[in-house]
């Protein structure tokens, strides 16, 4: 192991690491069991699903989530019980899956997810917000990037919450993880959000207190860059720091106020 693959290996300095990809999980399942859902495809392929929650009564806008696991991992049904507290407020949560590497590269999964954006915009009216976590937070600030959406869906994102955000790829290049993401020098560059344009669209980076010092650094380096604000949040770390998203929160309220 390199000192790069400890530097971002979240699990093995969590307690209890192991035990919350079960956890998750189980909270999913009993969450969708309760639920009001329905899956909609964005293209071939059995990843390409997005499962949405939809709130009794009216709809205040459309909420995606984009979920992590270093491009390469889990899938929404693992975190459908994040949808919880914003559906409760009344918005659409929408949840996209994504091919993973390494039968695609990192560029091509932004791609996915700009496809699943647009057709969440087909089928909703309204506000957009968009919500990522870890590899999540990369790709929804990768959609802000100029020409990644088309100019109608784009002018309609009004909030992007990247969640302990990978916002520049570099450092991966040097990591065993590297191997599954085939990543080079010129897809790292194109693919790190602190080399974006500042966005115009209000950003709202968060990260826990207690992550890995290099996810504290990928945090407030995107927040330098964009000069938008950064929560860092005490006693949270990289697992349980989307839990806040789950009911009323200071973490749920920087998405959906």
């Amino acid at each position: 192991m390199t000192d790069l693959d400890d530097a971002y290996a979240n699990m093995p300095y969590i307690p209890g690491g192991a035990d919350y990809p079960a956890r998750w999980a189980e909270a999913a399942a009993a969450y969708r069991d309760e639920a009001m859902m329905v899956q909609v495809g964005y293209g071939p392929g059995v990843r390409r699903q997005i499962d949405l929650f939809l709130p009794m009564g009216g709809q205040k806008g459309l909420i995606i989530f984009v979920h992590g696991g270093y491009w390469m991992k889990f899938s929404p049904q693992d975190f459908s019980h994040l949808a919880r507290g914003a559906v409760e407020a009344g918005w659409v949560v929408a949840m996209p899956g994504y091919d993973l590497a390494p039968e695609m590269r990192i560029e091509q999964i932004t791609g996915l997810i700009a496809m699943a954006v647009a057709e969440l915009a087909r089928r909703f009216s309204g506000p957009i917000r968009l919500v990522g976590h870890s590899a999540g937070g990369h790709l929804v600030a990768r959609m802000l990037a100029p020409g990644m959406l088309p100019d109608e869906v784009a002018s309609r994102i009004e909030k992007v919450v990247p969640i302990s955000p990978v916002s520049d790829l570099a450092p991966l290049l040097r990591t065993s993880m590297n191997a599954t993401l085939r990543l080079d020098a010129a897809e790292a560059g194109r693919e790190s959000p602190v080399h974006q344009p500042v966005p115009g669209v209000p950003v709202h980076v968060w990260v826990g207190a207690e992550e890995r010092p290099v996810f504290l650094e990928q945090a407030r380096g995107l927040a330098e860059a964009w000069a938008c604000p950064l929560t860092v949040e005490p006693g949270r770390h990289h697992f349980d720091v989307i839990e806040g998203l789950e009911a009323e929160s200071p973490l749920l309220a920087a998405v959906i106020a």
